[in-house]
């Protein structure tokens, strides 16, 4: 497996991911750019679609912030001062983009976030500033300067008066200007700046990094709806004690146990972070079709040359339960498959476009068509032609 690039991947694993930056000249040698400026206007203003503006200064105030969706009158009236345009997940509006990822496999899927468009004039940035995920930012459009370096976090120094995350006064390693095609990596922590020299396309391959806080808030949810979230503390072997105010260690241990049982069961852990994992990022990503297919239909499409392809903003991921096991998750849904049908969730996970042989193979498996029946009526997954 190789890097946009050509790079090893076990070599960028070891060296570079979550260690430190890398330059990646030629990523995607002749790259051209599957949206414009203003397609990406267009889809700003849309409902469905999270986007922002950031203005570098706007009524003597620093980094100003201004969340989508936008009027077209609104990109009429931009200000002299820079400015950028960031239309985020455009990955589920747009295929051609949705199949960058598909160069991006050798991170799990589950890892996988979105791709944001960045666009901006000359002059236009969103900042120096630091995030706490990992990103490739891919020069798709113009020439844009990055300057990077030095790891930081919530007590380095930051611009008052802004919303955002502004660094002050920061110090950078690295000054390299990204042509199109070039890409940059950046590990979670790392300060970094870029400015548009052009009228200039950005696209952000980035990575999920869910907090401690989410992990523990979901799981503890998801456990309390499970049977036996009833179940009581108790203490058959309570024992007097000298003061009645006193919780004692017994009783401690006692909690402890009840608690410990309860988050320890590698079966429910696994099916319930394959559900958070694949969960969409927005009710309005995943949408049934005007009309729905019989199995018949399915079946009949794919063997006439129709192509199995997941919804641009679906996730999909498998997990192992066992020797004759494994749970198949689609946004945020799971699905048992034990014996000869393991093999229809690997193949699904594999990548964005279905494998059409072996598919149909399993599709003969009347349980298994209805299945992929059922995601794509749904909206999981569509049928595309040529």
């Amino acid at each position: 497996m190789q890097l946009p690039g050509g790079m090893p991947v076990a070599t960028f694993l070891r060296d570079y991911w979550q260690k430190k930056p890398l330059v990646i000249r030629g990523a995607f040698p002749g790259f051209e750019c599957p949206v414009s400026p203003d397609e990406l206007a267009g889809l700003a203003c849309e409902e469905a679609v999270e986007s922002r503006l950031v203005i570098e200064l706007e009524d003597g105030k620093p980094w100003q912030l201004h969340n989508g969706p936008f009027s077209p009158q609104r990109f009429e009236r931009l200000p002299a001062s820079p400015w950028t345009l960031l239309v985020q997940g455009l990955d589920h509006w747009v295929p051609d983009v949705a199949d960058l990822l598909e160069q991006f496999r050798f991170i799990p899927n589950w890892r996988l976030d979105d791709i944001m468009a960045s666009f901006a004039p000359p002059g236009g940035s969103v900042g120096p500033h630091y995030d706490q995920y990992d990103v490739f930012l891919l020069q798709a459009q113009g020439r844009r300067r990055w300057q990077f370096g030095g790891n930081h976090d919530t007590s380095s120094p930051r611009v008052e008066g802004t919303p955002l995350r502004i660094l002050k006064d920061p110090s950078w390693d690295e000054d390299v200007i990204l042509e199109p095609g070039d890409m940059l990596y950046l590990p979670p922590a790392i300060g970094h700046h870029g400015v548009a020299l052009d009228d200039c396309i950005t696209l952000s391959i980035g990575f999920r990094a869910p907090t401690q806080d989410d992990l523990l808030t979901s799981y503890t949810d998801y456990l309390s709806s499970q049977p036996g979230a009833d179940r009581h503390l108790n203490d058959p072997d309570l024992q007097p004690q000298t003061n009645p105010g006193e919780i004692t260690p017994a009783a401690i241990e006692r909690l402890q146990r009840l608690i410990t049982e309860a988050m320890n069961d590698p079966r429910q852990l696994g099916l319930w972070f394959g559900q958070y994992a694949t969960s969409p990022k927005s009710e309005d990503i995943v949408q049934p079709p005007e009309e729905p297919i019989t199995p018949a239909d399915l079946y009949d499409q794919l063997n006439s040359g129709g192509q199995l392809r997941w919804n641009e903003g679906s996730r999909f991921a498998w997990h192992g339960l066992g020797l004759d096991e494994l749970a198949l998750f689609v946004d945020g849904e799971r699905y048992l498959l034990s014996g000869d049908a393991r093999p229809l969730a690997t193949l699904l996970c594999e990548g964005n476009q279905v494998a059409n042989e072996p598919l149909l193979s399993l599709l003969a498996d009347t349980t298994l068509c209805e299945l992929v029946t059922h995601l794509h009526n749904q909206g999981s997954v569509y049928i595309e032609w040529d």
